[in-house]
Order: C-alpha cells, then sequence, then structure tokens
C-alpha cells in the first residue's frame, strides 16, 4: 500500500470542500440581498405607489356616484360615466398585483369578472337579502356590472335616466349602484391600509425562492396575471383563439362591452404596466426588476447566447406594436378582422412561454398554479 498518496488526496478533498463552503457562504447572502432591494423597490416604488394613485381615481368616481344616486340628471351621468373611464384605466395598473392583501381579499374577483351578469344584477336589485360577498356575485360587481349600470340598461340616455327615476324600482336600482361603489371602495382601503402596515415588511423580508416566498408569489401572480386575465382573458377568448372557445368568436365577452371604445385602452394600459413592472420602471424612477436580476444571474436563451431579458422585452415590444394596429373598439375588431386578434393572442403565447418556462427556469422559482382555462 502506498501512504504516500493520501496526503495528496485529503489536499484535493479539503480543496474540493472548501470551494463548496465559499460557493455557499458568499453568493447566497448576496443573492438573498438583491432580491431584498428588488422586493423593497417593488413594494415601496411600483405596488404602493400605484394602489394610492388608483385609489384617487376611485375616490372621484365614489363621489360622482354619490352625486348622480341623489340626483340622476344627465349632466350627473356623464360625470360619472368619465370617472368611471378613469377608474377602470387605472385599475389596469394594480390589477397584476394580486399579492399579499390583494390576494387577501380576493381583489380582482370582486373588481373585474367579465361579462356580467346581468340576470344576476337584476335579482341583486329585487332582493331584500343581498350579500356581495359569495363567489356567485362576482359578475355581479365591480368595474363591468358598473358598466353595465350606466351604459348598457338603455341605448339612449334619456332611458337610462327613466330606469333610475322610475317610481317603483329606481330607487332600489340607485341602491345598488351605490352599494357597488361602496363595496369596491372599502375593499381597496382594507388592501391600501394592510400594505401600509405590517404587510410591507413582511413582503419585503421572505427573500427566499421557495413556495411562499415574497419573489416566488409575486412571479406567480405576475405570470398567471398576464397568462390568464391579458392573454386570454382580453384577447383569446373574445377571438375564440383559446382551445376552449373551438375557434367560435365571443366579441360579446370582451372588457368593457357596453363601452366599447375603450377596449383597447384598457388592454394597452394593461400590457404597459406589465412591461414597465418587468423592467422595473415606476413613474420615473428605474429600479430593481425582473429584468435586472436576469441580467445579473446570466440568464441567456440556451440556442442564441442572447440575454433572456433582452428576449422578453423584445418579445413584449412585438406585442405592443400589434396592439397599436388594432381597432379602438374591440368588438368591431373582432366584427371586420378577427386575425389580428388571433395574431395579438398568439404572440402574448410567445411571450407567456418566455415568462412561465424560461424565466421561471432560470430564477429557480416553482410555477404553483394550475393551467386550468382550457388554452
Amino acid at each position: 500500500m502506498n501512504y504516500g498518496k493520501y496526503p495528496i488526496i485529503l489536499f484535493l478533498l479539503a480543496l474540493l470542500f472548501g470551494c463548496v463552503d465559499s460557493t455557499d457562504d458568499q453568493d447566497i447572502p448576496e443573492e438573498n440581498s438583491d432580491r431584498k432591494e428588488m422586493l423593497k423597490f417593488w413594494a415601496e416604488e411600483m405596488i404602493i405607489p400605484s394602489y394610492a394613485a388608483f385609489d384617487q381615481d376611485l375616490q372621484n368616481m365614489v363621489i360622482s356616484a354619490d352625486q348622480f344616486v341623489n340626483s340622476p340628471t344627465e349632466s350627473n351621468l356623464q360625470t360619472l360615466r368619465n370617472t368611471w373611464v378613469q377608474a377602470y384605466v387605472s385599475w389596469q395598473h394594480v390589477e397584476l398585483f394580486e399579492v399579499g392583501p390583494a390576494e387577501k381579499y380576493t381583489l380582482r374577483n370582486f373588481y373585474n369578472i367579465y361579462p356580467t351578469n346581468v340576470s344576476g344584477i337584476e335579482s341583486n336589485i329585487a332582493s331584500s337579502t343581498l350579500n356581495l360577498n359569495l363567489p356567485s356575485t362576482y359578475d355581479q360587481q365591480g368595474f363591468p356590472a358598473l358598466d353595465y349600470l350606466i351604459n348598457g340598461v338603455a341605448e339612449e340616455d334619456s332611458k337610462i335616466l327613466e330606469f333610475y327615476t322610475d317610481s317603483d324600482k329606481g330607487e332600489d336600482r340607485r341602491a345598488y349602484l351605490n352599494s357597488l361603489v361602496t363595496r369596491m371602495e372599502v375593499l381597496l382601503n382594507q388592501v391600501i391600509t394592510d400594505w401600509n402596515g405590517p404587510a410591507k415588511e413582511e413582503f419585503i423580508s421572505k427573500t427566499g425562492l421557495d413556495i411562499g416566498s415574497s419573489t416566488a408569489s409575486m412571479v406567480n401572480a405576475y405570470v398567471l396575471y398576464y397568462e390568464r386575465h391579458v392573454r386570454s382573458g382580453k384577447f383569446g377568448i373574445p377571438s375564440g383563439a383559446t382551445l376552449a372557445s373551438s375557434g367560435t368568436p365571443n366579441p360579446e365577452k370582451i372588457e368593457a362591452f357596453y363601452k366599447q371604445d375603450i377596449s383597447l385602452q384598457l388592454a394597452k394600459t394593461a400590457h404597459q404596466a406589465f412591461t414597465d413592472f418587468f423592467n422595473g420602471n415606476a413613474n420615473g424612477k428605474q429600479g430593481r426588476s425582473l429584468k435586472s436580476y436576469l441580467v445579473a444571474i446570466g440568464a441567456k436563451d440556451p440556442n442564441t447566447g442572447k440575454l433572456l431579458s433582452e428576449y422578453i422585452n423584445e418579445q413584449l415590444t412585438v406585442i405592443s406594436n400589434l396592439l397599436n394596429g388594432l381597432s379602438e373598439n374591440l368588438y368591431q375588431q373582432i366584427i371586420t378582422d378577427n386575425d389580428a386578434m388571433i395574431q395579438v393572442y398568439q404572440e402574448m403565447q410567445k411571450a407567456v412561454r418566455l415568462l412561465k418556462v424560461d424565466m421561471t427556469s432560470a430564477m429557480s422559482i416553482t410555477i404553483t398554479y394550475s393551467d386550468n382555462d382550457g388554452d
């Protein structure tokens, strides 16, 4: 037996384990620190300020709704419509933040499930036991229900006013409209209060990548939002591009069906908010983001060697350009040239793959939601 070999073997083993320990001690804390700075920027510069801005627009809608309920005139109706549009557009900047308090209160479910359920709304108006907390009432409240109540109950404004001044049912109808707006105000106040309380520090402190960590939760919410609520909700289902639609267009399922000329504006605002979040663009400020994180870890497309963040941004730009070519009325777009809608859906699907597969794999994040929407 040659004992002279042992010092060499021991030296190599010590060197090997020394290298592993050094990597664990240096890289992981640095990555945690980077994620903490990213989470801090998300919370303090993107999420909380976006909710504050949305709250201002929602408060304007609350005030105009109160004025209309107390005095249902044509002027007050138009003011309510204008503030509803502004608040609906503003909502597109916060809908993607379905984490923490918004997830806790399931804000999206109470704010923006469409198409709205007209028969359910009419039943609610006539009911003496209204309970808007029930999941069965998701599609009977929020922005889509208000869309119907201020734009869709009749074709002419004079008839809409008669709907609310009717001697028999007018008071109940105004009361229901008021209850919807009040509920939206209460829910948003709960979300904002939580974010301005312990929720912010809790969010920032969960710096890991495990299930339940803030980065993993935000990435899951972010990708889910784009996949289901932008790609499918705004384009796939109305155009009939999803497998569940079997190729049959459903133009009546666009967002803001009773105010069709803002449907593209809502979609473009949502896509831009999504893009800004990826790049860490917040009201003129540039901060830590998914883009900067992917760059920091050297994530690249395996086929081209291009930075994954560049690849994702190029795809988001392709989608932006396609959106710019659509009619502001997506209902009419589907009727006249549905292929353009389907093309947007297809390009959004490419973005979903980059985000859901390539980005999450590079970041070692597990997708925890199920792909059960049939598309």
